[in-house]
């Protein structure tokens, strides 16, 4: 075994800190609420009432409950790493155990005050060209520092064979454009620029040198955010997707030398990179040009502070939360160190804690179910395709050629990163993290111009939550979302396919929303419907958008139907082709269909879709997100879908309502 210092600063956590396992129940519905008046309530009201938004979070729902149970079996993991408990210590294990402890130790924080970012602020301060602002830049990004625009390597959306180079919009700091620019959020804007001051004031500028350093960050990131898109324009994969040469590259973007920054980061050789946002590129050239040295100065040492704060002493995290978690986003106090530090373990070394909780915590049993739930949705979308009325012979042939290539990852990958090469530290918390962000951008970088490893995953083992690859084929579902609430072996399967079943069907159906339907069986984006077809599409998807557009999240405050369409498309497809698959499912197996609780299977069903989505949510975060996430409300995910199926009224006949479906049935897929 292994010997491991200073063990003695990690406390452990008791069972005091072991939340309550989340689950499906009947207790949790209001039966006085209408069905038909306000679906959520009637399957969420008195969960709701009994369970209030913790001080330390913005929102609680099922998945956070699951999200906090995961953490706590993650963090005593980590401290069976820390303090050298498992029977092999191998070298990943003490990585683990040592990124953990650096981070736990908050007295060696706050001894080394700022002293982990003065490489990085040295490097800043020693600029004297404008070809050195990209070049410190480069450097910052490298780390993981984001500035002045983003960069990723990601599947080449028009040759899915591929890895390519994408350079689009970044640089500010707010969620998007809109927060520097629309009146309804000067009050943010205000309080961001106070927040600048505060930290430069902490790292050491008097206060009126601090509060010109903030004007200057402010009037670079609002230029910057003047040249981005707005949240729903980065919807689109066509417009997202501007290749451009790498001989051309000096013509399109003559103020900024991409030659110097790819040869930089040791990629001086492709052929071309996709401009997600040109206009953005443009916009950055010029703002390079008109903007002083030593303003550029200013602001990439912002970026530099900016980034670091969580990881430093306690009053740069407390100042840091205070904006952009509290007066942003509504949240009272900062989660334990604990919960932080474990959830950034993951983010930063997640598959290797991903294959210790895969071994402890997730059985076959459920891989197997969840096989055989895809298999049953995945026999009725094929149906379903082959049947659409409103669709040609000729795009309905490339649908099921595309659908028939689709595949699902089901808890973990075929194969794990090897973090090895990475060093980690137990008393360099800001160091370990800066590793691990080099490491991952030398890989992306790598692997630019090399075939796709579509065996790679997008997310962590033990995430509570699941997604769609458009340039993959593929739907993805870890092994963190495949427990109570969402997926329960022990309960009957109408609960089941009404949570898990509609969540996979969500996730397929995504291949064919406004987005996904645009790329083609091998993922390359490809226009293979007819003008016809895409005519009757976009009609639908106009009611979908439209429908959720008039819905209120908040007096005066409306989502943004266009924003959400493909999710709102996405939640409808998945409950109507999860409930078809279950009434299969029950005609095949007649000792099914059973009444539990007092409910007909067809009731379990919606019920259970819609306590997937229970939540309570503070005011600022429910703002934040109307503006942000393409997903809609919860109230309204949980509702909406139900109420636009076409049994949703037959279904609850028999309880009593005061009027009729309050939407139309809506059938895309």
């Amino acid at each position: 075994m292994v010997k491991m210092g200073n063990t003695n600063k990690l406390t452990l956590l008791g069972d005091d800190e072991r939340p309550e396992d989340p689950k499906f129940s009947v207790d949790y519905m209001d039966l006085k609420a209408d069905p038909f008046e306000d679906f959520n309530t009637y399957c969420n009201g008195t969960w709701v009432r009994e369970h209030p938004v913790p001080s330390d979070k913005v929102f609680w729902s099922g998945s956070a409950e699951l999200v906090e149970r995961n953490r706590y079996i993650l963090a005593k993991i980590l401290e069976k790493c820390a303090t050298g408990s498992y029977e092999e210590m191998d070298p990943i294990i003490t990585m683990l155990g040592d990124f953990y402890f650096s981070g736990m130790d908050a007295d060696r924080l706050e001894e080394l005050g700022f002293s982990p970012i003065h490489e990085y602020m040295s490097k800043v301060a020693s600029i004297s060209t404008k070809e050195d602002v990209l070049k410190i830049a480069t450097d910052l990004q490298s780390v993981g520092i984001g500035c002045l625009f983003s960069w990723g390597s990601s599947t080449d959306a028009k040759n899915s064979e591929v890895y390519a180079m994408y350079l689009g919009q970044g640089g500010i700091t707010l969620p998007n454009r809109d927060y520097y620019l629309m009146e309804s959020f000067e009050k943010v804007r205000e309080d961001y620029i106070k927040h600048i001051q505060r930290m430069f004031h902490l790292y050491g500028l008097q206060d009126d040198k601090a509060m010109d350093a903030a004007r200057v960050v402010f009037r670079i990131e609002s230029e910057m955010a003047k040249a981005s898109r707005r949240p729903e324009e980065l919807r689109d994969p066509e417009k997202n997707y501007n290749r451009v040469a790498m001989n051309e590259l000096t013509s399109r973007f003559p103020a900024i030398n991409f030659r110097t920054y790819f040869e930089r980061i040791s990629l001086p050789h492709v052929d071309y990179i996709v401009a997600s946002q040109p206009e953005f590129l443009d916009g950055l050239g010029k703002l390079l040009e008109e903007t002083s040295i030593e303003d550029w100065k200013i602001y990439l040492k912002w970026k530099v502070l900016h980034f670091s704060a969580p990881f430093l002493h306690q009053a740069v995290s407390d100042e840091n939360f205070d904006f952009f978690r509290k007066k942003l986003l509504g949240q009272k106090e900062q989660e334990k160190r604990w919960k932080r530090i474990v959830s950034l373990t993951d983010a930063c070394l997640g598959e290797a804690l991903g294959k210790l909780y895969i071994e402890q915590e997730f059985g076959e049993d459920a891989r197997k179910r969840m096989s055989d739930m895809i298999d049953d949705l995945r026999e009725v979308f094929t149906e379903r395709l082959k049947k659409l009325e409103w669709m040609s012979e000729q795009t309905k042939q490339k649908a099921l050629e595309k659908f028939g290539r689709f595949r699902a990852k089901i808890g973990y990958p075929s194969k794990f990163i090897d973090y090895s090469s990475i060093r980690i530290s137990r008393d360099a918390f800001f160091s370990n993290v800066i590793a691990t962000n080099a490491f991952d951008f030398h890989r992306y970088i790598k692997r630019v111009n090399s075939p796709v490893d579509r065996e790679l995953w997008e997310m962590t083992p033990p995430t509570v939550n699941a997604y769609f690859n458009p340039t993959e084929n593929e739907i993805v579902f870890p092994a963190g979302i495949l427990q109570p609430p969402f997926f329960d072996p022990k309960l009957d399967d109408a609960v089941n396919y009404g949570a898990t079943g509609g969540t996979i069907a969500h996730e397929i159906t995504h291949g064919f929303d406004d987005e996904g339907r645009k790329f083609d069986a091998d993922g390359n984006i490809r226009d293979w419907w007819t003008q016809e077809d895409e005519k009757a599409f976009l009609q639908r998807a106009k009611e979908v958008s439209a429908l959720y557009g008039s819905l209120e999240a908040l007096p005066g405050l409306h989502v943004n139907g266009e924003l959400t369409l493909g999710e709102n498309i996405a939640d409808i497809g998945g409950v109507s082709i999860a409930f078809e698959a279950l009434e299969r499912r029950l005609s095949r197996h007649p000792e099914l269909r059973k009444d539990i609780d007092g409910f007909t299977p067809e009731q379990r069903f919606f019920i259970g879709w819609g306590q997937s989505w229970r939540m309570n949510v503070k005011e600022e975060a429910l703002k934040w997100q109307v503006s942000n996430d393409p997903h809609s409300p919860d109230n309204f995910r949980a509702q909406v879908p139900a109420w636009v199926h076409e049994k949703f009224e037959s279904t609850f006949s028999g309880m009593s309502r005061k009027r009729k479906k309050p939407v139309p049935t809506i059938r895309i897929w």
